[in-house]
């Protein structure tokens, strides 16, 4: 019986052109995840890997073998929320919660985002001036207007297709992390083996790691972008069949691992790389954009500052809009007004206020900060500080039936989701006690 029922070799498709089907599909599914993990590795977190390879060595590895799975799962968390909802994490809060909890949650947001959006500008100037010797304030009000003009008058899905090319650079950190010749038997120590101080410089470093790998931005974009792709998806079929939700939650986990995996690995070299280069010779406490460059002459020599820049000018050019626009999604969505990257600006006025004031204001915090890396650093330890309760309130929405219906938290992504919170306030209470 099953030998009639199994098909002939003749009607079997060719192995090729299966493998072709799979590739295509997984290309197809990579959207939001990927950006939003493109966008992780901003300038913000190539400023605070950078310190921490330089002041520890190899000796913060294993963050990297830590903050994966837990990042996957927030970012699956609200990925999920999108597909299922329909709605960004501020109008889910809005529809379901009090709303103390809403505002709670933007303002967190904001005041993470408006002094990341501040360290960025900031350190983008201070590559783009390390490269022309032009003076870094120069290029601030720059950089403002050129990202508000594109963010305006262009779509950031077509921006967006062009800086990730840009981000490729990043990978040189891996290249260089080869060429520098580490003691690979100290690298796998430190990535498989933590060896936890108490002290309040390491402290700061493990909080700001986690604040720029885990960032609150990041939760709202993510949500909202997926909630925009459903709303997209809906145009375009008018009405026709679609697929249905554990396919598209499917195609959203395929998505949010690639993007995360590609993040997290950045993130690594980028340690393994000024680890054994800076730390080794000696430069523990990185202070300034040339002093990050030199971690990828291995790679590039005399052009260590060329790549350094177009590395830093790309993430920040993909992150900055991400940064305005999630928290232009959340006021939006909490106030119920008119929202969408691809909406015209007479349309959504006050979506594109918000954008435009958050830009603004962290322009003004830019000038008022001399140095850049030691604001790019500092924006992380904030995000670190602000994560954990927005990740409680994730965690509250996503196992909520009236939100999520059949489809809340598995017992997997509670656990992951969980950890992330605790092992976040953990981070940011002991830093506290440091501090006093």
């Amino acid at each position: 019986m099953t030998d009639t029922l199994r098909a002939s070799p003749a009607s079997r498709p060719p192995a090729t052109s299966t493998a072709l089907h799979e590739a295509r599909s997984y290309f197809n599914d990579l959207g939001p995840g990927l950006i939003t993990g493109a966008a992780d590795d901003d300038p913000s977190g190539i400023a605070t890997y950078s310190q921490a390879g330089a002041a520890f060595g190899y000796g913060l590895l294993w963050t990297a073998l830590l903050s994966m799975p837990l990042m996957v799962a927030v970012q699956l968390m609200c990925a999920r929320i999108g597909v299922v909802a329909h709605a960004g994490l501020a109008s889910v809060l809005r529809n379901h919660y009090s709303r103390w909890i809403l505002w709670l949650a933007c303002a967190l947001l904001l005041v993470g985002n408006t002094i990341n959006i501040a360290a960025d500008l900031s350190g983008m100037a201070a590559a783009t001036s390390l490269l022309t010797h032009i003076p870094a304030p120069w290029f601030v009000p720059l950089y403002t207007a050129l990202i508000l003009l594109l963010l305006i008058y262009a779509s950031y899905r077509t921006m967006s297709k062009v800086l990730k090319w840009l981000s490729v650079t990043l990978f040189a950190y891996v290249i260089a992390a080869f060429l520098a010749k580490p003691d690979w038997n100290e690298v796998l120590w430190g990535t498989l083996f933590p060896h936890v101080h108490v002290d309040h410089n390491y402290l700061l470093t493990i909080v700001a790691i986690l604040g720029t790998t885990i960032s609150p931005y990041l939760f709202f974009w993510q949500a909202a972008q997926n909630a925009e792709e459903e709303e997209h998806l809906d145009k375009a079929l008018r009405g026709q069949p679609r697929r249905g939700v554990p396919r598209e939650l499917r195609s959203a986990r395929r998505d949010v691992n690639s993007g995360m995996f590609v993040s997290n690995l950045i993130m690594y070299f980028i340690i393994l790389t000024t680890g054994a280069t800076l730390h080794v010779t000696g430069h523990t406490d990185v202070q300034t954009a040339e002093q990050a460059a030199q971690a990828l002459r291995p790679v590039a020599g005399d052009a260590a500052a060329l790549l350094f820049t177009l590395g830093l000018v790309g993430t920040g050019m993909l992150a900055v809009p991400v940064l305005a626009g999630s928290g232009a999604y959340a006021i939006a969505e909490a106030a119920n007004w008119r929202a969408g990257m691809d909406e015209r600006a007479r349309d959504a006025r006050h979506f594109y206020g918000v954008m435009a004031g958050a830009m603004l204001v962290g322009m003004v915090l830019a000038f008022m900060h001399a140095n850049a890396i030691k604001l790019l650093f500092w924006s992380a330890v904030i995000n670190g500080l602000l994560a954990p309760p927005l990740i409680v309130i994730i965690l509250l929405v996503c196992n909520n039936p009236e939100v999520m219906g059949q489809y809340r938290n598995g017992r997997a992504l509670n656990i992951l989701g969980g950890l992330a919170a605790i092992a976040m306030t953990v981070g940011a209470v002991a830093l506290v006690i440091s501090w006093l």
